[in-house]
């Protein structure tokens, strides 16, 4: 049996908590140089905020809203070895505030991918299964490099340079493939038989595709795409249909949950996000919603994270509606097969 290469999930993925100062913060212990870093302040109301190498530090997207890219020359101002560091940016780094971070690998700025029609600027990592892809559109129905070598499951596409843009996400588990579409910074249930978007066709090992609608091809704006392919022992794709049961579904993912997000598709509600660092021990509170500017909640349990999955502790339509169908992706804190020298516990 062919095990994962991936040994240390934490060299690829981390959850990293810090403490705002009102000045230059430099956050360490994140383990690598991150290539993506998703900010969100926990005791205060403040947006998702995103960060990226390949758009450049100080290039904010926020996940819970349409606008446009946005320079903050006081925010993340660089990616370094073992994490980032901050400016005085209240956002990001106020003091007396408490902050999460969530840390991708990729490969830094990125080279000149020529894969697609539409050449494209590419940060992969294919170990992982992530990349961080920027390209610019041209109003025809296209195709556009990944990078990753295997087959995206999940892309999340979002327009840089006009305001009024989506967060248009593709998920293999919804109901019409590539004729599906969710949004990131909004509640809504899952599009579908809908080709403007992902022009109707799935991703390839080399490229994902992209139709005519201005979110993901206007000519001439730019684009970002997030991409992640399922890696065994580090990355889960899936989706689960709910029970309205505190004896919820289990979703076996081969690994002991790091990070998770997860949003009903058939209904509307928000997209949940919890980590492994926020909520130590079963059951998991502590949750931010990508589409909402919101403060932390820490007041329902609504799940576990076991050392070779996920089970669902809560009846409430967010997370087990009877009948419902939810997506989730989840990324590993260790993985349970393989060389793995990190022990795979229980909580």
């Amino acid at each position: 049996m062919a095990y994962t290469t991936i040994n240390k999930s934490s060299e690829h993925f981390n959850t990293k908590l810090y403490n705002g100062t009102g000045s230059s913060n430099s956050i360490t212990g994140v383990g690598f140089e991150p290539s993506l870093t998703w900010l969100k302040c926990r005791s205060n109301l403040e947006s998702n905020e995103l960060y990226d190498a390949v758009r450049g530090v100080t290039k904010s997207i926020k996940s819970d809203t349409t606008g446009a890219e946005s320079t903050q020359s006081t925010a993340l101002t660089s990616f370094d070895s073992d994490g980032f560091t901050l400016g005085n940016d209240f956002e990001v780094n106020a003091s007396g505030r408490t902050f999460a971070s969530w840390n991708w690998k990729a490969n830094g700025a990125g080279s000149t991918n020529y894969d697609g029609s539409i050449n494209s600027t590419v940060s992969a990592n294919t170990t992982s299964g992530f990349s961080i892809v920027s390209y610019t559109g041209t109003g025809s129905a296209s195709t556009i490099g990944h990078g990753l070598g295997s087959v995206p499951k999940m892309i999340i596409v979002k327009r840089r340079t006009t305001s009024g843009g989506s967060w248009v996400v593709y998920n293999a588990n919804l109901s019409t493939g590539a004729s599906s579409y969710m949004y990131l910074q909004s509640t809504n249930a899952e599009g579908n038989n809908y080709t403007p978007y992902w022009n109707a066709t799935n991703p390839t090992s080399s490229v994902f595709s992209i139709g005519t609608n201005a979110e993901v091809n206007n000519s001439g704006d730019t684009f970002i795409a997030y991409c992640f392919a399922e890696k065994t022992g580090f990355s889960k794709f899936g989706s689960y249909v709910g029970n309205a049961s505190t004896d919820g579904s289990f979703l076996y993912t081969g690994f002991k949950p790091a990070f998770l997000i997860f949003k009903r598709a058939d209904a509307s509600d928000g997209w949940q996000m919890m980590d492994n660092k926020r909520s130590t021990f079963n059951v998991v509170a502590s949750r931010f919603e990508a589409d909402a500017s919101s403060a932390e909640y820490t007041s329902i349990d609504w799940l576990d994270f076991v050392s070779n999955g996920i089970k669902i502790r809560n009846s409430s339509g967010g997370i087990n509606a009877s009948g419902g169908t939810y997506i989730y992706m989840a990324f590993a804190e260790a993985p349970l097969v393989g060389t793995n020298n990190v022990p795979c516990t229980a909580r």
